[in-house]
């Protein structure tokens, strides 16, 4: 069973950097969605927004996630400690899956390498965010402090 650190200090200052992964890709969603309306869903022409290439079914998934992002780290429960991390897994897992079919046909929401490198960026900062932002009661806070602090592992720190 992982411990997550419960109430840390620093939760508000990861909630608002999830808040601002959200809003680029919303941002970068939108713009995308204006520049390749029209064009077919999956076309794989050489449309960039926000210095990533993009398609309209890509454009459309970010507004989505986007949404998704900004609604998780507004909430005070641990709403957002979840969909950051299931965001930050699906962030990794499509980076990982888009840069392996790159060159090829299969590369449907042309994605570039640039797009790759910010996707698994944005994948890293969502999985730490949603490792630190776990809000619980004080009692439950104060048991996984002692747990950490437990004099059999102080020992091992002599």
């Amino acid at each position: 069973m992982p411990h997550f650190p419960v109430n840390h200090p620093a939760r508000p200052v990861y909630r608002v950097l999830a808040g601002l992964v959200g809003l680029y890709i919303l941002v970068f969603g939108v713009w995308g969605v204006a520049l390749t309306w029209g064009d077919p869903l999956f076309d794989r022409g050489s449309n960039w927004a926000l210095g990533l290439r993009t398609n309209l079914a890509f454009s459309l998934i970010s507004v989505a996630f986007g949404i998704v992002l900004i609604v998780g780290a507004s909430r005070r429960g641990n709403l957002g400690h979840h969909m950051n991390l299931t965001a930050g897994v699906v962030f990794m897992v499509t980076s990982i899956l888009m840069m392996s079919v790159l060159q090829t046909e299969a590369n449907f929401l042309n994605f570039s390498m640039s797009t790759v490198v910010v996707s698994m960026l944005f994948g890293l900062l969502l999985l730490g965010t949603g490792l630190y932002d776990k809000v619980g009661t004080d009692e439950h806070a104060e048991e996984e402090r002692s747990r950490r602090h437990h004099p059999v592992s102080d020992a091992h720190s002599r």
